[in-house]
């Protein structure tokens, strides 16, 4: 049997597949060293990493890129996380980066970008499962420690911006390993009682250490599963958590959290001061319309005087009466006329005209005689004259 001979796409396309579906390819932490590092104007990073054995080359695309927390530069160290695959086009194998991080950043972090990715995959951070927050809820529940300045500082801007909202607080650990199992069964207890319009669950800030509760799955899946709009608030605005993606919406603090959970009342004060004054401008301009319209309507002519409109329409009755008559007239004469030609038409082309003038018309036993043919002698015929017939035998 003959060797198979392939194309070269179809091999590139090969590797590819078995790459693709290689389970230690598709998700792999990698430590280098920074070479060759380019952002181009797409936003897409394209860079090598190297150590004293090898170099790889990496493409981190816009997406991934605009996540990173700190500026790459060639010689540093840091650990990739990816998916190893093939570019067909060129048949050259790199690492698709989906998240980069300064080496040394030790084991939380990793596990960190473990789970981030994991439940993205999972479609956890999709933005088509984000739940709209109300503008002005009735009710806020504060998922979070009780004590500490950061749970009343958000009840001291909730009051001073809306007073109208019920703030209940839903007392947690937030912080040990106790936390996340309180703060996922929180977040349930408020949505199972339908306790609150919205939560907010978060806390101050601290170390990585401090706020991991919030980086936990049972966390992010209790966030995720809750019917009642979320907002993520923990630490200062660089840190991001996990339960950062998964809130339908996350503030930069705890007291930026109470901000957006509510309208200012000063505010809508000021506007509704602002649509009043607008309205009482329209209305005025409306009055002052209206009043010109009936000034106008008080100096016309018809309501001084209600009679002379009808005269107006009595002379034009009588206007319109003319000119119908005249028109009527003049089709009638053309008519006369037309019926005049047609008359002397058809009288000049009548038989009976034509026997005035001294001719005959000659019958016998066929019809009509035409020719001298159409008898024979001894044929009786009648003569057709104009007073009367004759009757004639052929000779």
């Amino acid at each position: 049997m003959a060797q198979p001979i392939y194309s070269v796409s179809q091999v590139n396309g090969y590797i590819k597949g078995l790459l693709d579906t290689d389970p230690a390819l598709t998700g792999v932490f990698i430590r280098g060293e920074l070479s060759n590092y380019k952002m181009y104007p797409s936003g897409h990073h394209y860079f090598s990493l190297k150590d004293e054995g090898g170099t790889l080359r990496c493409v981190m695309f816009r997406r991934e890129a605009s996540g990173l927390r700190f500026r790459p530069q060639n010689g540093m160290k840091v650990i990739a996380f990816g998916r190893v695959s093939v570019f067909p086009k060129n048949g050259e194998y790199q690492l698709y980066a989906s998240s980069l991080t300064p080496d040394g950043v030790g084991d939380l972090h990793i596990a960190f970008e473990q789970l981030k990715a994991k439940l993205a995959g999972e479609g956890l951070f999709d933005e088509e499962h984000k739940k709209p927050i109300p503008r002005c809820p009735e009710r806020i529940a504060l998922v979070t420690s009780p004590a500490g300045a950061a749970v009343r500082d958000r009840i001291r801007i909730l009051g001073a911006r809306w007073p109208m909202t019920e703030v209940y607080v839903v007392p947690c650990r937030v912080q040990g390993e106790e936390a996340p199992a309180e703060i996922a069964r929180a977040i349930a207890w408020v949505n199972a009682h339908r306790a609150a319009d919205l939560i907010i669950t978060g806390r101050g800030g601290g170390s990585m250490e401090d706020l991991w509760c919030f980086n936990d799955e049972r966390v992010a899946r209790a966030i995720y599963a809750s019917d009642i709009p979320v907002i993520s608030a923990v630490g200062h605005e660089p840190d991001v958590t996990i339960a950062d993606y998964v809130a339908d919406l996350r503030a930069a603090t705890p007291s930026n959290a109470a901000e957006l959970a509510v309208p200012d009342q000063n505010e809508e004060y000021a506007i509704l001061d602002q649509r009043a004054r607008r309205m009482a401008r329209a209305m005025s301009r409306k009055l002052e319309e209206a009043r010109a319209r009936l000034d106008r309507a008080g100096r016309s002519r018809m309501l001084r005087d209600p009679m002379s409109w009808v005269d107006d329409r009595r002379l034009l009755l009588d206007y319109q009466r003319g000119r119908l008559a005249h028109g009527m007239t003049a089709a009638l004469g053309k008519d006369r006329e037309r019926f005049a030609r047609l008359a002397a038409s058809l009288d000049a082309l009548s038989p009976l005209k034509v026997l005035s003038r001294g001719y005959a018309i000659a019958r016998g036993p066929g019809g009509v005689v035409r020719s001298r043919t159409d008898v024979s002698s001894g044929d009786p015929l009648t003569l057709n004259v104009s007073d009367g017939e004759i009757a004639c035998v052929v000779k």
